[in-house]
């Protein structure tokens, strides 16, 4: 956890501090196996795992099927949660997907975590023929994917659905689990049009993606009115936001932190530390962090200041334990902003 002191210490906001694996990136059983054991000794709150067939762009990696390896963390964790950050409904049908989900957090004894997006890797779609859609679809398919799930997740009776994508006919999924109605639904992404309304009506959780502090404030408080105009309270929506961090004291450590992509990225091996520092932190590029622990502290203090209540490092080094374990160290302690 995160610790927030506002003013002198006069008001203390307890903070999550998780990561998200970006599992298309080179992730391999032993590798996967390795960060959620770490990551759980190190009292990260969260490990999710991205889901994805393959890269954006060549060449293709190895990536592990999200299912099989949340399944897999669940046997080996003990305290740590566990979800997809987040899985396409434009590839997992949402009553398969909200039935394995139901199975997980009765095995995990309540830690997942039901992330769900509407796909945008469009590579991955033409290659293994699936259907992507426009954005109109895929907006439209994700609503009717989380009315589905919804449903399921929430009422110990049948269910019953007709809509363009998906159809339920007195659907119930048994066993019911004892954890299922509290199953938490997040949903990511930063459309103040599509999808924080989505948020507003079915989510329990929201993640921004790669926005600024300010960009953040602005959406936690459009959420909000969204929120009040549904009738629901502000608070019963948590609030995340989701950014690469490459945090190094030294030019050295920094290199080690880029050196999982240089392995992995062919046109990258060749770019100077300047030059993956301009790429990470650029919005056309990961709009992410480099710096050091104490700078983290500072830039992970704006998000708390804007509304964050969980801060989701995206991992790209499938074998930098070294990093989880300075973050555990140096940043999760505390952070105090304004003394």
């Amino acid at each position: 956890m995160l610790l927030l002191a506002r003013g002198s210490g006069r008001e203390i906001v307890m903070v999550s501090v998780s990561v998200s694996v970006e599992g298309l990136l080179g992730l391999t059983w032993p590798l996967w196996d390795r960060l959620v054991r770490r990551a759980e000794e190190l009292a990260f709150d969260t490990v999710y795992l991205s889901d994805h067939f393959t890269m954006p762009f060549p060449p293709d990696l190895e990536s592990l099927e999200l299912i099989v390896a949340l399944t897999h963390a669940v046997e080996h964790t003990n305290h740590v949660r566990l979800g997809p950050l987040v899985s396409p409904l434009s590839f997992r049908h949402p009553v398969v997907l909200t039935r394995q989900a139901m199975a997980l957090d009765e095995l995990s004894r309540g830690r997942m975590v039901l992330g769900l997006g509407a796909g945008h890797v469009e590579r991955e779609y033409e290659i293994f023929g699936f259907d992507l859609g426009d954005v109109d679809t895929r907006f439209a398919r994700l609503r009717e994917g989380l009315e589905v799930a919804t449903r399921l997740l929430r009422n110990d009776s049948p269910v019953a659905f007709s809509g363009r994508f998906y159809t339920l006919r007195e659907a119930i999924l048994l066993p019911r689990s004892p954890t299922a109605a509290s199953l938490p639904i997040l949903i990511g992404g930063n459309g103040p049009n599509r999808t924080l309304p989505l948020v507003a009506q079915y989510a329990d959780a929201w993640n921004a993606v790669g926005v600024t502090p300010d960009r953040f404030r602005q959406l936690h408080e459009r959420l909000n009115v969204l929120l009040t105009q549904r009738g629901r309270p502000e608070s019963a929506v948590r609030r995340s936001v989701l950014f690469p961090a490459f945090v190094a004291n030294t030019a050295t450590e920094l290199e080690q932190r880029f050196s999982w992509l240089r392995r992995k990225i062919p046109d990258w091996r060749e770019w100077s530390l300047e030059e993956f520092t301009t790429m990470v932190e650029s919005p056309e590029g990961f709009s992410g962090f480099v710096g050091t622990s104490q700078q983290l502290v500072d830039h992970i203090a704006a998000y708390i200041d804007a509304g964050a209540q969980e801060i989701v490092f995206q991992w790209f080094g499938m074998d930098d334990v070294d990093a989880l374990e300075m973050i555990a160290a140096e940043v999760s302690p505390t952070v105090t902003a304004g003394t």
